[in-house]
């Protein structure tokens, strides 16, 4: 795909917008887990939540230092998408440590794939920190031995998540469509990549196909 120059200002806004919704979401998963890691039931699981949320503000981190490295203020990048994240956090708040972790492993994965997708578009310098940011290493994967080990004693729980699990679909995905289409600079990004209607609409299949793909692992029905 053709680079666009950093000095292009419609490109440079739309690099801070990149940036600063990955980094927002970083951060906010890191307090959310860190919650998560207080209630847990075990401290094995402590342990296990409380690593994934470091991980999570390691990455964060190096965003933040990314983007001071390269004259943008994080704050300043962060700020639009604070009252949306809210609101998305706010419209799925789990009922119950599974519910969380669910949200944690499949919410929290469905925008990871989302930014995976917007890298292409950007140059290889921010491609490579948002690659560095969106790699989660198999951190997450103890979820899955934790929910199906619930739900061998839970069978009715399986509808119960799996419908939640449906939900968190629904909202990330109109999560992400907002951060698409109506930031204009996303929008730009978009535009100026080539990007029609229909590879957008192939892009939130792709973004579907994965969230089943985890929700077959959790034992889910998606």
């Amino acid at each position: 795909m053709e680079q666009t120059s950093i000095e292009d200002p419609a490109y440079h806004a739309a690099v801070v917008d990149l940036l600063g919704v990955l980094a927002y979401g970083e951060l906010t998963a890191f307090t959310r887990m860190a919650v998560d890691s207080d209630i847990a039931p075990t401290l094995a699981l402590k342990s296990a939540m409380a690593g994934l949320a470091n991980a999570e503000y390691v990455q964060f981190t190096q965003l933040v230092d990314h983007m001071r490295a390269h004259g943008i203020d994080p704050e300043t990048a962060m700020g639009p998408f604070v009252v949306p994240f809210a609101a998305y956090h706010e419209r799925t708040k789990p009922k119950g440590w599974l519910e969380g972790l669910v949200k944690a492993y499949v919410g929290d994965g469905i925008a990871k794939d989302f930014y995976r997708e917007m890298s292409v578009f950007v140059d290889d310098d921010t491609r490579g920190v948002m690659e560095r940011a969106l790699d989660d290493e198999g951190q997450a994967d103890f979820v899955v031995g934790v929910v199906r080990d619930a739900l061998k004693t839970d069978r009715a729980g399986a509808g119960r998540l799996a419908l939640w699990g449906r939900r968190l679909l629904g909202e990330a995905l109109s999560q992400a469509q907002a951060v698409a289409v109506e930031r204009d600079a996303m929008s730009a990004l978009l535009v100026g990549g080539g990007v029609d209607l229909a590879e957008v609409g192939q892009m939130f299949v792709r973004l579907t196909d994965r969230h089943q793909a985890r929700m077959t692992r959790l034992g889910l029905s998606a």
